[in-house]
């Protein structure tokens, strides 16, 4: 019997319905969590009775919109294209959700400056009431909007096997995947509501290697023998785009790892990479891992040496599977 639907609610429902209640059906019910009948959406606003979205509407609408993206272009001349499409459209969660978090951090501090400023007035008590509504119910947005992003993430991270990353800035949530964190994130948490989430606790492995790598599975058994041995690891990357961080960083997300990336800065000039490995070093990680590359990895390999900590050095004649000039020239036009 065929069903038919008048709106895109209910076709979320009749899927939410088909595909049953799973983990990540648990996840949108912690998410999509009501802490109070009243929300509260900005300083000027009133309350008001607002209630959140399905949680099982919302998974099956992200579930529905990403997988019908990649089905549609599927054997097509498109088909090289729906992984940037599907990154736009996890990317729009990620930057609205970033945008809320800011307007919370903004009625966090208004609540700060309220609480040392104690008044026993009536109205004083209203405006506290209201302050701490406000952040609620940008706490409750953000949450909701972080599990949808992870979700659409973890659906282009099943399609295209790579990690979904943004350009800029952190992507940390609640959930089971894994986080990805820049290092000047990492560094200058301090203090705050979230700190757990931008500074991981966990021994720290670090990566580390170059741009031209073709075996995946090599390093990918490297890395799990390393978290069979240090369940709690947070991997500690170069964060480059392409070759071993990239591919470390795919198994990060695959394995549910949460990763601090350390990006060149490029205000430093020739040195940026040199300085990039002290920073790394100074996490005083407890292994690491370094792949065959340029001067820089080797620079990072004396240092690790040197300090004593236990590395796992991956030369390229270790490849089961050889890159060759036509390899390498496919690859280029096909954008991987």
């Amino acid at each position: 019997m065929t069903n038919s639907f008048s709106n895109f609610a209910d076709l979320a429902s009749h899927i939410a319905t088909e595909t049953g209640t799973d983990e990540r059906s648990s996840l949108y019910a912690d998410a999509f969590l009501e802490h109070d009948e009243r929300a509260k959406l900005s300083p000027v606003d009133e309350s008001e009775q607002l209630e959140m979205p399905d949680p099982d509407q919302a998974r099956a609408a992200v579930e529905m919109v990403m997988a019908t993206l990649f089905d549609v272009f599927r054997d097509t001349r498109l088909e090289p294209f729906a992984g940037d499409l599907a990154w736009g459209f996890v990317n729009s969660f990620h930057v609205v959700a970033k945008r809320i978090n800011d307007r919370e951090d903004d009625a966090a501090k208004e609540l700060g400056d309220l609480a040392r400023s104690f008044d026993p007035s009536e109205i004083y008590a209203s405006q506290i009431e209201e302050a701490q509504m406000l952040c609620q119910t940008l706490q409750g947005c953000r949450d909701a909007m972080e599990c949808m992003r992870d979700h659409a993430a973890e659906v282009y991270r099943v399609e295209t096997g790579r990690p979904y990353a943004p350009t800029r800035g952190s992507r940390v949530s609640k959930g089971v995947t894994a986080s990805m964190i820049e290092a000047r994130d990492f560094l200058a948490a301090r203090g705050r509501e979230r700190r757990e989430q931008f500074s991981p606790e966990g021994p720290i492995v670090a990566f580390s290697g170059g741009q031209q790598w073709e075996d995946h599975d090599l390093l990918w058994k490297g890395l799990d023998s390393i978290k069979a041995r240090i369940p709690e690891m947070v991997l500690a990357t170069t964060a480059q785009a392409k070759g071993c961080d990239a591919i470390a960083q795919a198994w990060a997300a695959a394995r549910g790892v949460k990763v601090i990336m350390f990006r060149l800065d490029r205000r430093l000039g020739a040195k940026a990479a040199f300085v990039r490995n002290d920073r790394l070093l100074a996490l005083k990680p407890v292994e690491a891992v370094v792949c065959e590359g340029s001067g820089i990895q080797m620079n990072l390999a004396q240092k690790l040496r040197q300090a004593g900590v236990p590395l796992h050095v991956v030369k390229l004649a270790h490849q089961t599977v050889r890159p060759t000039p036509q390899r390498m020239a496919a690859r280029v036009r096909q954008g991987r």
